[in-house]
């Protein structure tokens, strides 16, 4: 894999020794008629998206792109307007066929699956929820939601039963009756996650779901989602180009230019280290105050007690996953440093020179 799309340490949502779940390798998509010669050339010459635009009246919309996303885990894929992000994810569950390429989720290669075997695992195994809602303007709420059932062939008893459920989960279970025109386009955005959510796939695509909706409304089911997310630990591929909504979201982020992953990991590796100019033009309007940990501010014990000496036995102890603003507030009161701790033990030591050194490089980033 290229340094630019190397992994970062598996998120907390999934085990690091479990296999992952969704597997990207080498994806190309270019549109047009000479796809393929324009790739070849692509890895014969290196030539640039713009090139192959004019040789071959073709056009990149990803290139080369590897990628892992762990059980569990809410992985945002994120990028300007044109990056691929939209484009990618598509090729999941080949709503998009790839010009070069594997994906592999849960084992089974998508690439491989003949037509009906496709539509069987569309139903079963992914669920999608779009920007626009998608609700069938003819169907209420509760037959809305309970049809991925009803192509199952499920009876109509059961499929409403598990389609009330949902809706409750959702906190709609007293909509069930309405039309999709009756409802807010919030409530409407949660029909379209519960639809989702009813054939109890394994992985979840999102296309930018709450990017249509009002700021104030975003944000709750934002909330709402990340709630949810924690009781049914699904899979998901969260695609946004809002990199406060991937913050709050997600447990990683890969972040697109020009078809290209550039960078992955998680919101604090990005903004503390990112991986060209690029990533850190894109990511410098964002405050370090709830991203940034104690762990990456923090010089090791050793090291201070060469400089400085014992620690006092009365220091301010916190675990490594503490808040930088939490910090700050800690050191307004005492000047002995912070000592930070994993599983019980010291591990590091944080001094008010650590703390506003990584506001003042989060302030010169911006």
């Amino acid at each position: 894999m290229a340094p630019t799309q190397a992994q970062s340490t598996p998120s907390n949502a999934a085990s690091s020794s479990s296999a992952p779940v969704i597997r990207v390798s080498n994806v190309w998509k270019i549109f047009g008629d000479n796809a393929k010669i324009a790739l070849e050339t692509i890895k014969q010459e290196g030539i640039s998206k713009a090139e192959v635009l004019e040789r071959y009246n073709a056009v990149v919309g990803v290139a080369d792109v590897s990628l892992e996303i762990n059980k569990g885990e809410i992985f945002c894929v994120m990028g300007l307007s044109g990056s691929g992000k939209s484009t990618l994810v598509r090729h999941f569950n080949r709503l998009l066929e790839p010009t070069a390429g594997q994906i592999t989720i849960h084992g089974t290669d998508v690439m491989a699956l003949a037509p009906a075997a496709l539509r069987a695992f569309r139903n079963r195994r992914i669920g999608m929820v779009f920007q626009n809602f998608a609700l069938l303007p003819h169907r209420s709420v509760l037959d809305n939601v309970s049809m991925p059932l009803e192509i199952r062939a499920i009876s109509k008893n059961e499929r409403m039963r598990i389609a009330a459920n949902i809706l409750k989960t959702v906190e709609l279970d007293a909509w069930g009756n309405k039309f999709a025109h009756e409802l807010s386009g919030g409530m409407q955005q949660r029909v379209g996650l519960a639809r989702a959510l009813a054939a109890d796939p394994d992985v979840l695509l999102m296309d930018e779901p709450f990017s249509a909706l009002d700021p104030l409304i975003r944000r709750q089911l934002q909330e709402e989602f990340i709630k949810l997310s924690k009781v049914m630990k699904k899979t998901t591929v969260f695609i946004t180009h809002d990199l406060d909504e991937a913050v709050r979201v997600g447990h990683r982020i890969a972040i697109m230019r020009d078809g290209r992953v550039v960078q992955i990991g998680t919101a604090e590796d990005i903004v503390m280290n990112p991986a060209d100019d690029y990533v850190a033009d894109f990511v410098a309007g964002i405050s370090r105050l709830k991203i940034v940990r104690a762990h990456a501010v923090m010089q090791s014990v050793k090291k201070h007690e060469k400089n400085h000496g014992k620690l006092p036995k009365d220091a301010v102890r916190v675990d490594e996953s503490e808040a930088l603003s939490k910090l700050i507030e800690l050191s307004i009161d005492k000047e002995s440093p912070i000592v930070v701790q994993e599983s019980n033990k010291d591990v590091g030591v944080i001094t008010r020179r650590d703390i506003l050194q990584t506001i003042i490089e989060g302030a010169e980033a911006t």
